[in-house]
């Protein structure tokens, strides 16, 4: 579900956590599902979420915001710089079933 939000949008994300294949889908009634590699603890998965997300719209980490949900499996984000049309056609993308590839960071 996609709402307009004055600097962008807020989409509703179910996720799905320890996943053996990590990827954002939309199911039929239009949700966004993230299922993610990382665990839910100690701020994994949200991480892993927020760069899947930056990834798929094309837009930097800091963009994209937890607004409610935290410690939930659904949970609502916000996408700065993000307007309806292009979010429409990222989901649009994504029911037909094409992945977008995150960007590796480095580790230390």
């Amino acid at each position: 579900m996609t709402r307009p939000a004055p600097d962008g949008v807020t989409l509703t994300v179910k996720v799905v956590p320890r996943a053996s294949k990590p990827g954002l889908s939309v199911d039929d009634d239009g949700t966004l599902r993230a299922r993610l590699h990382s665990p839910p603890v100690e701020g994994a998965a949200n991480e892993e979420l927020i760069a899947m997300l930056a990834a798929a719209f094309g837009s930097p980490r800091r963009a994209v915001t937890i607004l409610g949900g935290a410690h939930s499996r659904t949970k609502r984000v916000r996408l700065e710089g993000v307007d309806t049309q292009r979010a429409a056609a990222v989901m649009a993308r994504l029911s037909g079933g094409e992945q977008p590839r995150p960007r590796r960071t480095p580790r230390r």
